[in-house]
């Protein structure tokens, strides 16, 4: 129970007249009528909120997107009195980003009233959404008495997804175009040339013919599918922070997105996450229901204790894939130095095409840039400094041995990595 202002104006009143009656006897007794009601007043609304009853209704999707925000909508009704005030704290669980309020709503009797919180979900999962806290305002206003209410919400954190326009089944940024040739398979338009003695008509692009006056073929080149095997690291050091949600969730947010737009493309893509050793395993396939089962499949995934070892996932995907496919490895590259990564790539090269998508700190790579006023800040600084050569050294020593690696910010690796896949079926390295 919390005072309010009226309650404070009587206890206040009740002190003033304790004070005079020392004074004048004649008002000795006076302080007793305001403290009596002050207490009579207390009692009847402890009994008139106790009768009240709150109801909470959360309304909010069911399937939350990783580092996505999304709006909670908490709504209340009471139908105990004409009119009742409230105060509630609008919080999310811990696994989430939001920023905490206090909220104070006036609940009309059969009508509902709503309050939104905004919040964002760092962890994948299913997790209860905790009732909030609540106090109920008495009829005298006299005080803030705490009301418990219960709630029943569970929401369900899942990969986030390439957003793109209705209707949309393939990914044409960079001008990839697909036409249909004589023999039922697919071609891609590279480029339009010059009309050369013996081309099909087939290959003759006629509007392009009719712009320039002259005859314009279309340079074909036979549509390859890829493989794909997309390896995401779930070890400790995927627990690190990246921006709003942690490392693991990033990768899993890129693997999710890479998997639906190489479905897109036709491609097959399969998913491994593995830790000290492999967790799970999904072979390259094609179709929507590939990409279903990849998301079921990331969405399971949580920080492991243990150290990585990409040497054993690589060996894991060299066992199993009998053609050659581009492997797309989601970890942390500031290990690269460490043996392990090294042999992941070598026994992947050269039968498979090895894509190493890495972090770095934008906190961390920012600090060379201050200046070090104080002796802690200079260490820091080369600190600094020394894991920004580090981890640009680890780079090259990993595209020495064939592989292409690329260590972005959090919040460029999504397209970095889209952008290397669409560079892979350009040209044609798979």
């Amino acid at each position: 129970m919390s005072l309010r202002r009226n309650a404070l104006l009587l206890a206040l009143l009740t002190g003033v007249l304790a004070i005079f009656g020392q004074w004048d006897p004649a008002l000795a007794r006076w302080w007793c009528l305001p403290a009596g009601v002050l207490l009579a007043g207390l009692a009847w609304e402890a009994a008139a909120t106790g009768r009240c009853r709150v109801q909470l209704r959360l309304a909010g999707p069911e399937r939350w997107r990783l580092g996505r925000w999304h709006a909670m909508r908490l709504v209340f009704a009471q139908s105990a009195r004409g009119s009742a005030w409230i105060q509630v704290v609008l919080a999310a669980p811990a696994e989430f980003a939001a920023e905490p309020r206090v909220e104070t709503l006036r609940l009309v009797r059969d009508r509902e009233t709503t309050a939104t919180l905004e919040a964002s979900a760092r962890r994948l999962g299913r997790h209860e959404w905790p009732a909030p806290r609540m106090r109920l305002s008495g009829p005298l206003q006299l005080a803030w008495w705490p009301k418990r209410i219960a709630v029943d919400c569970v929401v369900t954190v899942v990969p986030d997804v390439v957003s793109r326009p209705t209707g949309a089944t393939a990914d044409t940024k960079g001008g990839e175009q697909r036409a249909h040739v004589a023999a039922g398979g697919v071609a891609e338009i590279l480029q339009l040339r010059e009309y050369r003695h013996g081309d099909p008509l087939r290959l003759l692009d006629w509007k392009a013919s009719a712009r320039r006056g002259r005859l314009i073929s279309r340079e074909l080149a036979e549509e390859r599918h890829l493989e794909i095997m997309i390896a995401v690291d779930a070890g400790r050091s995927s627990g690190l922070a990246a921006g709003e949600i942690d490392r693991l969730g990033l990768y899993v947010n890129v693997a999710a997105r890479l998997a639906q737009r190489a479905s897109e493309m036709d491609d097959a893509v399969g998913v491994l996450v593995f830790a000290s050793q492999p967790l799970a395993l999904l072979p390259p396939a094609r179709g929507e229901a590939a990409v279903v089962r990849i998301r079921r499949a990331l969405a399971a995934c949580r920080v492991q204790p243990g150290i990585s070892n990409p040497a054993l996932a690589a060996a894991r995907i060299r066992a199993m894939s009998h053609r050659r496919t581009l492997v797309v490895l989601l970890t942390d590259l500031a290990d690269a130095s460490e043996d392990q990564l090294l042999q992941a790539v070598r026994l992947l090269s050269p039968k498979h095409f090895t894509f190493i998508a890495g972090l770095e700190n934008p906190s961390i790579v920012a600090l060379p840039l201050a200046r070090a006023e104080e002796p802690l800040a200079a260490y820091r600084t080369l600190a600094a400094t020394e894991y920004r050569h580090a981890l640009s050294s680890n780079v090259r020593a990993l595209r020495a041995l064939g592989a292409a690696a690329i260590a972005a910010r959090p919040e460029h690796l999504d397209r970095a990595v889209l952008a290397a896949y669409r560079e892979v079926r350009h040209r044609r390295r798979v």
